[in-house]
């Protein structure tokens, strides 16, 4: 098998710095995972917030920590440094090669969705508070096999706040479904999920948005692996 991930993200119209932070590891296994973090509001204290998270959970994750373990030592160090005042949401997505799982663990944010190719799409929800408000809180935690045709895509609330400004609403599922119908590709289904949103919002986002999809595809399961990246920077 292959597999393929790939994001999309934009800041909040006008702010700099936008609140969201992703970042993927190499699990120590051999697997790897997606950390998405959704810091309270949108600017630079957002920013320090969910980049604080990403890091004390990838560095968790980096030395063989479980995920839900990982995301418990986040909400718990976040409450006592910000006393319960300061919030995230977080979701991670982990290709765990050593039992052959996708293992979807989320605190709080917008659902996960799922496409496995004998249900086709469908929800993940939990009713798991967001990290920082609750000591002791348990994320959601869920296992999935591993198989060809497992795509599993995560966002922040970005998405589905896009239109509201306008009163227009962006229909999530029949969106994702439509997409995935002209070509089943993590970087096509990101993509054009974050066009959908930019369009309803007049290329002005209502708020931070990120968008994960990971996808296990037929393939070789030998061979280099690649990573690319692209981004605005501001003129010198």
């Amino acid at each position: 098998m292959h597999l393929s991930v790939a994001v999309a993200k934009v800041n909040k119209w006008a702010v700099r710095q936008g609140g969201d932070t992703v970042e993927m590891l190499e699990r120590p296994d051999g697997g790897l995972s997606i950390v998405l973090v959704d810091g309270q509001r949108s600017g630079p204290a957002a920013k320090a917030i969910s980049v604080w998270v990403t890091r004390k959970v990838v560095a968790e994750l980096a030395e063989g920590v479980r995920d839900g373990a990982a995301a418990r030592a986040a909400n718990d160090a976040l409450y006592t440094l910000r006393n319960g005042r300061v919030s995230a949401t977080l979701v991670i997505l982990t290709i765990d090669l050593a039992t052959s799982d996708l293992v979807v663990t989320r605190c709080g944010g917008p659902p996960i969705f799922i496409y496995t190719p004998e249900g086709g799409w469908r929800q993940l929800r939990g009713d798991a508070p967001t990290l920082g408000f609750y000591l002791h809180a348990r994320p959601d935690v869920e296992t999935l096999p591993l198989q060809s045709g497992l795509m599993a895509c995560a966002f922040t609330d970005g998405l589905l706040d896009a239109g509201c400004r306008t009163g227009r609403h962006l229909d999530i599922p029949a969106v994702m479904a439509e997409l995935w119908q002209q070509n089943s590709a993590a970087k096509f289904l990101v993509d054009g999920l974050l066009a959908r949103a930019m369009k309803l919002d007049d290329n002005r986002p209502t708020d931070d948005t990120s968008i994960a999809a990971l996808y296990v595809q037929p393939g070789d399961g030998t061979g280099p692996r690649y990573m690319q990246a692209e981004m605005p920077v501001p003129d010198v």
